[in-house]
């Protein structure tokens, strides 16, 4: 068994070393799995339950005060599940492993995917704040009302880059990127015979209720081949628009090998949205990894 986990791309995070110890333990657990969708999925959970990851436990909050977490998982013979804007869920991946295993669907949404999680076995109601994230929400002034007033209050506070985290709006706001040194993770799997990919997020602070990104969508935030799998993070809308995830597998099916293939990805990405994302790959060659914001952690385990 092969794997490599990102923890995110965004800002250079405050504790380094901490994160990667957690990315290494994660890594070194998802190894010993027996098989690549499995390998990714526990790994993907010690990430969500950890406090320095936007997934799971420390989500990011959107315009009403609730933190929804969304994942996808993919396998190489395209069986695919995702769930998205899930209050109270940490284990989205777990759930999207359900939704790919247990339906005929590929993707489930909102308080029906939080009742399908509760029966088959995932826990819900959980709180999903940490302190930080708590006192950072308290301290935004968020508007009650309607939608339009809510996009009213976070046209200065959402959008951009997640590149720089420490960036201010026009008003001195802080922009909406992610607490600093966090962004959404994932996982890349294989055993030298089938491939499996995993994505898990809390989205993104301040984003309109329900906004749903790039993350649970097919070919943006994961994405699964018989050449290989991927993993992004980064400015959600912008990778969904141009679908990061399978543009980088295609890559591998035309014969590159995975670090050409996730640099040539990203390449394509700037050029196309000048934004700022992260990529991890999984080819029959090895691992590869590229990212064009302050850092990108990473971790990879063979067995």
């Amino acid at each position: 068994m092969r794997i490599i986990l990102h923890g995110g791309a965004g800002g250079v995070p405050d504790e380094p070393e901490p994160r990667q110890a957690v990315l290494d333990d994660a890594a070194n657990r998802g190894v010993t799995e027996s098989d690549p969708l499995s390998a990714v999925e526990t790994a993907v959970r010690v990430l969500e339950s950890d406090r320095r990851f936007n997934a799971g436990v420390g989500g990011a909050v959107q315009s009403d005060g609730v933190v929804r977490t969304d994942a996808g998982v993919m396998t190489s013979d395209r069986r695919v599940g995702a769930a998205a804007g899930m209050e109270g869920v940490e284990h989205a991946v777990s759930v999207a492993r359900a939704v790919l295993e247990d339906t005929p669907h590929v993707l489930l949404a909102g308080d029906p995917a939080v009742d399908f999680a509760a029966d088959v076995g995932v826990e819900t109601g959980v709180d999903l704040f940490t302190d930080e994230t708590r006192e950072r929400w308290e301290a935004a002034d968020a508007p009650d009302g309607s939608p339009r007033e809510h996009l009213d209050w976070l046209a200065d506070r959402f959008g951009g880059s997640t590149s720089d985290p420490t960036a201010e709006a026009s008003d001195g706001q802080l922009q909406s990127a992610d607490l600093p040194g966090h962004d959404t993770v994932g996982a890349v799997a294989t055993d030298g015979e089938t491939f499996a990919s995993a994505t898990s997020t809390g989205g993104r602070w301040f984003a309109l209720a329900g906004r749903v990104g790039d993350v649970p969508q097919i070919g943006s935030g994961f994405y699964a081949a018989p050449a290989g799998a991927a993993s992004t993070t980064g400015a959600g809308e912008d990778i969904a628009r141009v679908t990061l995830a399978r543009r980088a597998v295609r890559h591998l099916e035309h014969g590159r090998d995975a670090q050409t293939a996730a640099d040539l990805a990203m390449e394509e990405f700037g050029e196309l949205t000048g934004s700022s994302a992260g990529i991890i790959l999984l080819g029959d060659d090895g691992f590869g990894s590229a990212f064009n914001s302050d850092g990108m952690q990473t971790s990879t385990a063979s067995r």
